[in-house]
């Protein structure tokens, strides 16, 4: 595994333990589509969440700042994708971005909300 590989498998690594202390329930991990990866599905309560992890290790680059519409669109169809082999009509779902630098572990939860 390269070590820009092995960074983003243990950012996800914290993605996944800070969701799990925060109650969340995961689901799966590393799922891939044809549109691309869902580095988390997980379940906040009953509501799906797709989660968005991204990982920045230089100074002055925020990791908010590579998501943008096009990473969106490919992230709703893989998602879309998703529910579908699964064969599950989720009631509800969302996607959150969880952004890891020097400054810390943050998350933002529903991207898609006004």
């Amino acid at each position: 595994m390269s070590d820009l590989r092995a960074l983003g498998a243990r950012a996800e690594d914290r993605a996944a333990d800070y969701l799990v202390g925060q109650g969340y329930t995961i689901v799966t991990r590393r799922h891939k589509t044809r549109r691309g990866e869902i580095d988390i599905v997980a379940l906040d309560g009953d509501q799906l969440v797709f989660v968005e992890v991204k990982f920045r290790r230089a100074p002055g680059y925020r990791p908010e700042d590579s998501v943008g519409k096009g990473k969106m669109s490919a992230l709703t169809e893989a998602a879309a994708l998703y529910v579908l082999a699964m064969e599950i009509q989720p009631e509800s779902y969302r996607f959150d971005l969880i952004a890891i630098d020097s400054a810390g572990l943050r998350h933002h939860v529903d991207l898609l909300k006004p």
